[in-house]
């Protein structure tokens, strides 16, 4: 690997920093792994510090080989034959950090810090939404910079120099080449007369016209304003995949506030991962106890409200802002839902009949998850039964708040790309 080391403005290092990232990519994953089971939900959102051997990060060089031909004799061994496996030597310092010498000297291993982009980029690398691209592709009015050739206008950093140049020279052969042929032609004449001794005036004569062709000639400019060629990009509309993810949150009473924590945590990274990766997404909050109601981010996050439970609310409300707002099949639909499984007795049927009839048909997929506790109450039986007829239903407890990522990467796994329906 050779590096530039050259000076290159204010992010001089850019180029090397993503270039050491890629070859270094295995052990600064395996950091981010750790760096995870260390930190809290709340705490994702920074960079992280990585430690790389010193070994891993030599670098060769080129140096001056001996040269020349010459000869050796080296002795032979009485302990090995070929094949063998020679022993590590006692006492070396296999491990990492730094090296003590003889000297008092040492080295340290290398330390990289990943900034928060990076750090994301890692953390959120292999998950994604599952089945994006089941649904047709829509027209939002997204464009995108595309080449479109040259153009005679443009700004002075849109200049093609290769293609001004190619322009400029044919633009000088073909002003030159008749008038090369005249040079050429009154030349001889000259010469001619010279050589036959003419008479002086002749010669002055053939002598100007020499001089004025090549004045012609030399007043054709190397590069001229009309040989300019700037690269040309359009605005090009391109098809969008329109998603919306509905994240649903029991607040009831049954909900105590330990659960609500790790159910806030659960969707704070989820809400970090869907505004990470994808830009074109809309996030649908929705709390319920026995009544649900749409809230912005801030309210789903910090709102304290509660009461008893009714989980059908949610569902209904989720199926009315479907109606109104993301109707036909432009969008690819997806749902999260939050709750600790306690429910009134008769609504749990219910809940799974709206989902088997109207919803489900209509989502690209729903996570269930219950927090707090893992007894299996009637919304968890019913929601089982269910997902045995829909693979599309996905479902896992949260027991604790070290469950959340596990939990998360399981529901949100990357899987092969369907084909569109």
């Amino acid at each position: 690997m050779i590096v530039d080391r050259r000076l290159n403005g204010r992010h001089r290092n850019a180029v090397n920093r993503e270039r050491f990232v890629r070859r270094y990519k295995d052990q600064i994953r395996r950091a981010v792994t750790d760096a995870v089971g260390k930190r809290s939900i709340t705490d994702l959102d920074r960079g992280e510090r990585v430690d790389i051997q010193r070994k891993d990060i030599a670098e060769p060089f080129f140096h001056h080989g001996p040269g020349g031909e010459r000869e050796a004799v080296h002795p032979g061994n009485k302990e090995f034959i070929a094949g063998d496996r020679l022993p590590k030597p006692d006492g070396g310092a296999g491990g990492s950090g730094s090296q003590a010498g003889d000297g008092g000297e040492g080295e340290d291993d290398f330390v990289f810090v990943l900034s928060r982009e990076e750090f994301l980029d890692f953390f959120f690398e292999d998950l994604a939404l599952p089945d994006l691209v089941k649904k047709r592709l829509a027209t939002i009015p997204s464009t995108k910079s595309v080449r479109a050739g040259y153009t005679q206008t443009g700004v002075p950093t849109n200049v093609n120099i290769i293609r001004s140049l190619k322009s400029a020279a044919a633009r000088r052969r073909v002003l030159q080449t008749p008038r090369r042929g005249e040079l050429k032609r009154a030349e001889e004449r000259l010469s001619a007369l010279e050589a036959a001794g003419s008479p002086a005036t002749e010669i002055s004569d053939a002598e100007a016209e020499v001089t004025r062709l090549r004045k012609r000639l030399a007043s054709v400019p190397f590069l001229d304003t009309i040989d300019l060629r700037y690269n040309n990009r359009v605005q090009r509309p391109q098809p969008t995949t329109q998603a919306v993810m509905f994240c649903i949150l029991d607040v009831s009473g049954s909900m105590d506030e330990s659960r609500k924590d790790i159910a806030k945590r659960f969707f704070a990274l989820l809400y970090l991962f869907l505004s990470r990766a994808y830009d074109k997404i809309e996030v649908v909050f929705i709390r319920h106890h026995t009544q649900a109601a749409e809230v912005t981010e801030d309210e789903f996050f910090s709102a304290r409200d509660t009461g008893g439970t009714i989980v059908s609310s949610a569902l209904t409300l989720m199926e009315q802002i479907i109606d109104d707002r993301y109707g036909g099949d432009d969008w690819n639909l997806y749902a999260a839902q939050a709750s600790d499984g306690d429910n009134w007795l008769d609504d749990s049927p219910r809940c799974a009949g709206m989902l088997r009839e109207s919803l489900l048909p209509r989502l690209q997929y729903y996570a269930y998850v219950q927090v707090g506790a893992f007894d299996e109450q009637g919304l968890w039986r019913e929601y089982a039964r269910l997902a045995s007829e829909r693979p599309h239903l996905a479902m896992r407890k949260i027991a604790t708040a070290a469950d959340i990522y596990p939990v998360f990467r399981a529901l949100f796994a990357r899987q092969p790309t369907c084909a569109p329906a």
